[in-house]
């Protein structure tokens, strides 16, 4: 990945990927794909390596793959996790406003719809 990152991953995130990475023993390679949300457009949905994934960030020693069909819906958004007393989750966060990175996100934080920039 020579370019700037598609999206920016904060140490939170990071720190739980490479949790995750450990369990499915996928080497510090975690695949985020984007699939059809219920309360909103997008959800996301974290797994192990997958063949067709191309690298969209670094972070703290990990890699994370995304579908090169969905590099775009992802450009310039934060992956951030949250953890509280009912447990955690990962969730998108527009990068800036200013540059057009506004989304809308549901309740979750998991699942989010692009606003026109």
């Amino acid at each position: 990945m020579t370019s700037a990152p598609i999206l920016r991953i904060t140490p939170r995130a990071a720190a739980e990927l490479a949790r995750l990475a450990i369990c499915w023993d996928s080497a510090g390679r975690v695949t985020l794909e984007l699939v059809s949300g219920a309360c909103e457009t997008w959800a996301l949905a974290l797994g192990p390596e997958r063949p067709d994934g191309v690298p969209i960030a670094r972070a703290d020693g990990i890699t994370l793959l995304g579908l090169p069909s969905q590099e775009a819906l992802l450009r310039g958004l934060v992956l951030d996790f949250q953890q509280d007393l009912d447990g955690g989750g990962f969730l998108v966060r527009g990068g800036d406003v200013r540059g057009g990175d506004r989304i809308r996100s549901c309740a979750c934080g998991a699942a989010f719809s692009r606003l026109p920039g």
